[in-house]
């Protein structure tokens, strides 16, 4: 079953980049996208193991860094989604989060995601990064990430649970 449920998550992660970089940035709200992984990551991390959680947000934060048009060092994603995928494990601890606690986990994953790749950007002096606009890209992806959950956790969440029932939370 751990085979399936790996295959099923790099296919929700590879369908969500390709819906991020090539769909979403024509909707794009001051430059500024859903960050569909994130929210995959965070359907993983609320359902099943956090080991399984860990390895999947690292995947898929590799995967955003390397995936045109990337233009930032490599490694900012994976650091940022590891860390979500960490969090929002804590947040299951052995029982089913409720619509509300959905929906606060993927505002503060999102919120930490992006600030740490914003403030991992700062670190390494990248020349896009600056102090002035960081709070509206933060607030917008929040916004962006909080708007689409009602559509992309819940059925991401059933799948998870039915691939691996023994670790579902119940």
């Amino acid at each position: 079953m751990s085979v399936v449920r790996w295959a099923v998550a790099l296919v929700a992660v590879t369908l969500a980049l390709v819906l991020q970089v090539t769909l979403f940035p024509h909707v794009a709200w001051h430059g500024v996208v859903p960050n569909l992984c994130l929210l995959v990551v965070v359907a993983a991390a609320l359902t099943v193991e956090a080991p399984f959680a860990l390895l999947l947000g690292f995947t898929a934060g590799v995967a955003l860094d390397l995936a045109p048009p990337a233009d930032h060092v490599a490694g900012r994603w994976a650091l940022a989604l590891t860390i979500v995928a960490f969090l929002a494990a804590r947040v299951r601890q052995d029982v089913r989060p409720t619509a509300l606690a959905v929906v606060g986990t993927v505002a503060a994953a999102s919120f930490a995601a992006t600030s740490v790749f914003a403030l991992s950007g700062m670190v390494l002096s990248d020349p896009a990064t600056s102090v002035t606009g960081l709070l509206q890209v933060v607030l917008v992806a929040v916004l962006w990430d909080v708007l689409l959950t009602p559509f992309v956790l819940p059925p991401l969440m059933r799948l998870f649970g039915r691939l691996g029932p023994q670790w579902a939370a119940t």
